[in-house]
């Protein structure tokens, strides 16, 4: 049997790029004072002995005598000296590194958060381009600071670590080395002074942070990470060699955020368990149209960032129902697990209003759900579960001034019916209120109603007594209608007003798209990208195109034509890397702009530049994805202009070739020719002159005399076309006399074309002609000589050629007609081209294709116009010229 086992696509592109850059080793620690750095310093000499180029970018040794032993000998690069406040930090000369190139660096402290100024805010991002440049790093770090474990760490020591590395760090690294110690010896090491300097802090340390249930949690810690790091590297490696496994078909965890919750403890949740499943990871927010604070949209937003950051993918979509919406992604993407954040709310509460838990829970069917504990996922302190964005007091005074008019129409039609029919209109404001100021104007507008319609038309009147016990049920339900009337109202007035903003989304999606798909110059199609982008998310937009120098500002709106150094120090970091540099980047944060790559077809052809004055983050999540959809159709038509300028270059490269092979045939035969009759007629009358009668003599001497002629039109033709081509023939206006010019045009065609075979009959007293005499004579000279070589000379009498000229209003139109085959239908505009020549029968004549070019181009620069029209009878040509004034 056939084995159609095959290497994984996957798995092998991800070897292949692996293998295009540096090797990255990490050196995993449970705790402080383990031995990391120790463990790759000796490392370290093991490779110099090898003969490895090794150099030491960054190794903290905090004092330690038996680690500072094993620097001696090894080569360090310098640090580089930033002052920051006044104090002298000293950071990892990256650009130092990049330019010695060794084979292999040691970076120490992966998770150190560069000072202010450096490059890239990370330690962690200079280890990455650092490998991206083809160097290989060895780095050390404790569990606790990945990104994943976070909450647990915290959990367990209760400490909350603030330096972090991603946990696609450790997922790109190609060997982690787990450097274990049991708890007692580590515990002895720190009495000992080993670990720290041996002072108060040493004792604190050991008495918080170093005791045995929170170092041998986190050995287990350590010891589960890096054994689903082998775990990985084993199935990658099976299925790049196709080797059969027992792994699952595949897990997707997704993780659903809301903003009363602490939605970063969410993802970190999530994204532990999807590690340990060895699953995908999403992140969803469902918009229920629910206003929220600028606060609480902050953390959303930046917990679908941390979603990103950790190799995930981030969404939020508008929907009525939050279980709706989760439940049809889990079925339309396959998903398995879904993280959520357990319910807070009162036992009574959750029966009165609902629960999104146990309705997702009831049903998820086949998909598992894990409710993360409250505690575990709970707000700050001090910050507000719940942020509603108080309506415009419009709203309020609209509502008051609805209850009135309600009122008003109550008291005319009580008269005509009863007190019931009145609470119709009262209903009818409180519905007005929800679509003119939402939910919190409705309900002031239902607790007007309510005491407008009890003190005006329930009995007694003028009061707030109620007496007939029907009326206070009357009231009560009027109530319970009047506040569900106003909550339907309101979120009816919310869907209306996230379907307005989608459809004006899509709407400029759609305009955007047809203004480009008409643009065919670059630079207009720049101009038309910064217009929209600056428009749709209100902000002010450059780009930026490669050029000699570097990148310059190709356009912007508002119009700008430089950016400061910063800005184009991440701009160039930004095209060179192609990734987003700049603010709200993870690189060269401290820049004004956020620069983003377009990119088409694998490279990078432009950078754009976003900016706006407003301080805090830059764009939302959803408006982030709006600017990339933008961006991508801007790519798309920049590979379109740039196809359709490759087509163009094509097609002039293939008419060029055509022309440049017209010509060389012209050359071979037109050139040759003459110059061989002419050869042969001097070389007879040298050899054999003598020999030959006068007669005799006499026609080789014409016959020279007519193959340099014939030689003479074939290189004045050549010029004037170059000069056609280059733009340099500059026209007179003279008055020309059309008699006089056709008198000498029949002179120089003698040696061709008998005079008296050609007919000349001017229709009345012509004026003068506009134009330049010599040009003129040339257009004539050529036309003729074309009807010389078509014309049928059989006929010994009937003229060969016939010119007429008659005035026509303000221009004279001469008409020049043969008596030879004539012009196909299909070629009367193409006989102007140049080297075109009609298809030849079975006898080929003479020519280059050229002297129709240059009469067009001659009559065109006197301002006239000349065609060939189809005739019965032979080629007709009709030149039409403006009368001189």
């Amino acid at each position: 049997m056939k084995d159609d086992r095959r290497p994984s696509p996957d798995a092998l592109l991800e070897r292949a790029a692996r293998e295009r850059s540096g090797k990255l080793k990490i050196y995993l620690g449970a705790a402080p004072g383990v031995g990391k750095t120790y463990e790759m310093l000796e490392d370290a000499w093991a490779k110099r002995r090898d003969g490895v180029d090794v150099v030491i970018g960054v190794v903290e040794t905090h004092a330690r005598p038996e680690t500072e032993a094993l620097l001696p000998g090894l080569e360090v690069i310098e640090r580089r000296e930033i002052e920051h406040r006044g104090v002298k930090l000293h950071e990892l000369d990256l650009d130092a590194i990049l330019a010695r190139r060794p084979a292999l660096v040691l970076v120490d402290e992966l998770a150190h958060t560069n000072a202010p100024g450096s490059r890239h805010p990370k330690r962690y991002q200079d280890v990455e381009e650092l490998l991206a440049a083809g160097i290989d790093v060895w780095s050390c770090m404790n569990v606790q600071h990945v990104e994943s474990l976070n909450d647990v760490v915290a959990s367990i020591t209760r400490v909350r670590v603030r330096e972090t590395v991603p946990d696609s760090i450790l997922d790109r690294a190609d060997e982690i080395e787990l450097v274990d110690l049991p708890p007692d010896d580590l515990m002895q090491r720190l009495r000992e002074g080993k670990v720290y300097v041996a002072d108060a802090g040493g004792e604190r340390a050991l008495a918080n942070f170093f005791q045995p249930g929170n170092l041998t949690a986190l050995r287990e810690l350590a010891l589960r990470r890096a054994a689903q790091r082998v775990d990985q590297q084993m199935q990658s490696w099976m299925r790049a060699h196709a080797v059969e496994g027992p792994w699952a078909a595949g897990e997707h965890v997704l993780v659903a955020l809301s903003p009363a919750r602490d939605p970063a403890a969410l993802v970190r949740a999530a994204k532990l368990l999807a590690d340990r499943l060895h699953a995908s990871l999403t992140a969803i927010h469902v918009d229920t149209h629910r206003a929220i604070g600028p606060k609480m949209q902050a953390r959303l937003d930046e917990a679908l960032r941390l979603a990103e950051r950790l190799g995930g993918t981030a969404l939020s979509v508008p929907g009525q129902s939050a279980v709706d919406e989760i439940l049809a992604y889990a079925r339309d993407h396959n998903v398995t697990q879904i993280v959520l954040g357990a319910s807070t709310r009162g036992r009574w509460i959750e029966r009165v209003f609902g629960s999104t838990v146990h309705e997702l829970v009831r049903r998820a069917g086949p998909v598992s759900v894990h409710l993360i504990a409250a505690d575990a996922a709970e707000p700050e302190r001090g910050t507000r579960q719940i942020e509603v964005e108080p309506p415009r007091a419009t709203a309020w005074a609209a509502s008051v001034l609805l209850v009135a008019a309600a009122l008003g129409v109550g008291l005319v039609i009580e008269h005509f019916t009863s007190a019931l029919n009145v609470s119709l209109a009262f209903l009818t404001a409180v519905v007005a209120a929800a679509a003119i100021g939402g939910r919190g104007p409705a309900l002031f507008a239902c607790v007007l109603s309510v005491g407008a319609y009890n003190f005006f038309f329930l009995p007694p009147i003028y009061t707030f007594t109620i007496t007939e016990p029907e009326n206070i049920v009357a009231l009560f339900f009027f109530f319970i209608v009047a506040v569900l009337v106003s909550n339907l109202s309101a979120r009816q007035r919310m869907h209306a007003v996230s379907a307005r903003r989608q459809a004006r989304i899509q709407a400029e999606l759609y305009a955007f798209s047809r203004k480009i798909a008409g643009v065919v110059a670059l630079d207009d199609l720049l101009w038309t990208a910064s217009v929209q982008i600056a428009s749709a998310l209100d902000v002010r937009v450059v780009f930026l195109l490669p050029d000699r120098d570097g990148l310059r500002v190709a356009a912007g709106f508002p119009p700008e034509d430089t950016i400061d150094a910063a800005d184009m120090a991440a701009a160039r970091w930004s095209f060179a890397h192609a990734r987003p540099a700049g603010r709200d980047a993870d690189t060269l944060p401290g820049a004004k702009r956020l620069f983003l790559p377009l990119i088409v077809g694998g490279a990078v052809v432009a950078v754009v530049g976003i900016d706006r004055d407003a301080p805090g983050q830059l764009l939302s999540p959803d408006r982030r994805r709006l600017l990339e959809t933008l961006l991508d159709q801007t790519a798309s038509a920049i590979e379109r202009v740039g196809l359709a300028g490759k087509v163009e270059a094509t097609r002039l490269e293939a008419e060029t070739e055509r022309l440049r092979a017209a010509l060389l045939t012209s050359i071979s035969h037109d050139l040759r020719t003459p110059l061989v009759s002419i050869t042969g007629a001097v070389s007879s009358l040298r050899g054999y002159g003598d020999s030959y009668d006068p007669a005799q003599r006499d026609e080789l001497l014409r016959t020279v005399e007519e193959e340099a002629a014939r030689l003479n039109r074939f290189i004045s033709n050549l010029l004037a076309m170059t000069r056609l081509e280059s733009g340099t023939i500059d026209a007179a206006h003279d008055a020309v006399d059309l008699e006089e010019v056709v008198g000498t045009a029949l002179e120089r065609v003698r040696p061709v074309l008998d005079p008296s075979r050609i007919s000349f009959a001017p229709e009345g007293d012509l004026p003068a002609v506009r134009g330049d005499y010599l040009l003129l004579e040339q257009v004539l000279v050529n036309l003729l000589d074309n009807a010389a070589k078509y014309a049928v000379t059989d006929e010994q009498t009937a003229p060969l050629v016939t010119i007429t000229a008659r005035r026509d209003g303000d221009v004279v139109q001469i008409d020049l007609a043969d008596n030879g085959p004539g012009i196909p239908a299909a070629d009367l505009e193409r006989v102007f081209d140049k080297f075109y020549r009609v298809r030849e029968g079975d006898r080929r004549r003479a020519g280059t294709g050229l002297g129709l070019a240059i009469c067009r181009g001659f009559v065109e620069a006197m301002g006239g116009t000349i065609k060939a029209v189809e005739s019965a009878n032979g080629a007709h040509f009709v030149v039409r010229l403006p009368v001189s004034q």
